[in-house]
C-alpha cells in the first residue's frame, strides 16, 4: 500500500520505517530540509535503538523515502499518516498548529480518496477539526472528494519504539467510516498475525485513551515516588513494598519504581493537557495536579539530599553525575530531571563533571558547550575521578554493575547519591561507600 507519513520526528519515522518493512511503500514528508538531507544520506536525526538498519535497509531497496515536496507528498498516499509535533502552549494546552497545517496541506492537494489519520498525540476533539480543516480547503477548490479521518494514537517507549511498533499489545483505531476501518486493517495485518489486537472505537474515545493510558503510568510513578518518601521517613524499605504490592496481579510490577521524576516528551506534556482538556469540559482532574506536582517535586529530591549532606552552599564542591537523557536507550532530554538537578547545583556554586552513553551531544545543545561549572567526561570513571560524590540519574545498563572498588578510590569521599536506585544499600556498606537512595535503608 502507498502510505504517506507526514512528519520525520520521533513517532513518524519510527512509524514510516517500520511500516516499509513489511512492504509498504512509503513517502516521508518533512518541512525541515536540514532532516531530510540527514535521512538521504543514510542517517537518522534521533537515537533509537535499531531504527537506523531498518531505515538504510528499505530506503536502498525502494520502499522508504523522504521529501519536502508536499503535493508530491499527499498524492502519493492513500493513506495519510500525521504525526506532527504538538507541544504544550503556556497554558498546558496541545499546540495544534502543525496538525491543522498538515490537514490543510492535504486538502489542498488531495486528488482522490484519503484517509487522514491522526498519530500524533492530540486532544479530544482535534480529529474534528482535522476534518473541518480538509472541507474548508476542499471547498474552497470547489472540489468534491471523498475522505475520512482516523484517530491512530501511538504507544511508542522511546528506547523499545521498534519493538513497540512491531509488536504492539494493543492498536487502537478511532473512525466510524468503513472504507477507512478496512485500510486501518489491512496496513496493521502483518502486526497482528498471533493474535487480534486491533479495537474499533469512536474518535474521541480513540483521542482520550492515548492521554488516558500516558496519565495513568504517570500517576504510577508519582505515587510510588510518593510512598518512597514516606517510607524513607518512615524507617521502611520501598524496595520490599515495590515487591509487596507488585505481586498483586491487580497492581501488576509495571511502572513501580522509585526514583528522581519522569520526563520525556510524552508524560509531562500528556499530563497537562489532559488536565486542561478536564479544565475547559469543567472537571477539575485533582488527581492529575497532584501527580504534577509530586513529579516537579522529585526532580528536587536528590538536590534535597546533596544539601542535607553538604549544606545550601556548594561553593567549591565538584560532583559526577552519570546519566543525561530523562531514560535509558535515548538521547532525548526534554523535561529530564538531569536538566533540574543540574540546574540547581550550579545555582548553589557546585560544578559537575557528567556523562551519558548518547546524550551528550543533546547536553550540550540545551546547556552549551562551555557553560561556566559544567564538564563532560568521555568515561564514566573519568566523570568519578576526584569528585565530592556521584549522583546516578539515569538507569543506564552499563551503570549497574560498575567496580565498587574503583569508584570508592576514584571519589575523594565514598558517597553515592542514587536517583534510580540502581544499588543495594547493604552492598553499599560492604564496600564502604555511603549511599543515599530513594526510600531505601
Amino acid at each position: 500500500m502507498k502510505i504517506t507519513i507526514v512528519g520525520t520526528g520521533y513517532v513518524g519515522l519510527v512509524s514510516g520505517a517500520c511500516l516499509a518493512d513489511v512492504g509498504n511503500d512509503v513517502l516521508c514528508l518533512d518541512v525541515d530540509p536540514d532532516k531530510i538531507r540527514i535521512l538521504e544520506s543514510g542517517d537518522i536525526p534521533i537515537h533509537e535503538p535499531g531504527l537506523l538498519e531498518i531505515v538504510r535497509r528499505n530506503a536502498r531497496v525502494g520502499r522508504l523515502a523522504f521529501t519536502t515536496d508536499i503535493e508530491r507528498a499527499v498524492r502519493h498516499g492513500t493513506v495519510q499518516f500525521i504525526a506532527v509535533g504538538t507541544p504544550p502552549d503556556e497554558d498546558g494546552s496541545a499546540d495544534l498548529q502543525y496538525v491543522l497545517a498538515a490537514a490543510r496541506n492535504i486538502g489542498r492537494c488531495m486528488d482522490d480518496y484519503r484517509v487522514v489519520v491522526d498519530k500524533s498525540t492530540v486532544p479530544v476533539g482535534t480529529g474534528d477539526k482535522v476534518r473541518a480543516a480538509i472541507g474548508e480547503e476542499l471547498a474552497a477548490r470547489g472540489a468534491e472528494i471523498d475522505y475520512a479521518v482516523v484517530s491512530n494514537p501511538e504507544f511508542l517507549k522511546e528506547g523499545a519504539a521498534v519493538e513497540d511498533f512491531m509488536r504492539p499489545d494493543r492498536i487502537i483505531v478511532g473512525a466510524g467510516d468503513e472504507r477507512a476501518i478496512a485500510l486501518m486493517r489491512e496496513i496493521y495485518a502483518p502486526f497482528q498475525r498471533n493474535r487480534g489486537k486491533l479495537l474499533v472505537m469512536d474518535l474521541k474515545s480513540a483521542e482520550l485513551t492515548k492521554y488516558a493510558a500516558n496519565a495513568m503510568l504517570a500517576t504510577r510513578i508519582s505515587f510510588m515516588n510518593e510512598l518512597a518518601n514516606l517510607a524513607e521517613t518512615l524507617g521502611a524499605d520501598i524496595e520490599l513494598v515495590r515487591q509487596g504490592i507488585g505481586s498483586d496481579p491487580r497492581i501488576g510490577w509495571h511502572f513501580l519504581y522509585a526514583g528522581c521524576g519522569y520526563g520525556g516528551s510524552c508524560f509531562p506534556k500528556d499530563v497537562k493537557a489532559l488536565a486542561r482538556t478536564g479544565r475547559e469540559a469543567g472537571h477539575d482532574l485533582r488527581v492529575l495536579r497532584a501527580v504534577e506536582e509530586a513529579n516537579d517535586a522529585q526532580k528536587r529530591r536528590l538536590v534535597d539530599k546533596i544539601t542535607a549532606r553538604f549544606g545550601e552552599k556548594l561553593d567549591g564542591l565538584r560532583f559526577a553525575l552519570w546519566g543525561l537523557a530523562f531514560k535509558p536507550d535515548t538521547d532525548d532530554m526534554r523535561e529530564a530531571p538531569s536538566r533540574v538537578i543540574i540546574g540547581e547545583l550550579l545555582r548553589r556554586g557546585a560544578s559537575i563533571t557528567a556523562y551519558d552513553p548518547v546524550a551528550m551531544t543533546e547536553a550540550r545543545r540545551i546547556f552549551g558547550d562551555r557553560h561556566p561549572g559544567l564538564a563532560y567526561a568521555v568515561r564514566p570513571m573519568e566523570a568519578a575521578l576526584g569528585a565530592d560524590a556521584l549522583i546516578i540519574v539515569t538507569e543506564w545498563k552499563e551503570f549497574r554493575s560498575p567496580d565498587f572498588d574503583v569508584i570508592r578510590t576514584a571519589l575523594r569521599q565514598p558517597l553515592i547519591f542514587d536517583g534510580r536506585n540502581m544499588y543495594d544499600p547493604a552492598a553499599m556498606r560492604r564496600y564502604g561507600i555511603e549511599y543515599h537512595g530513594m526510600g531505601r535503608h
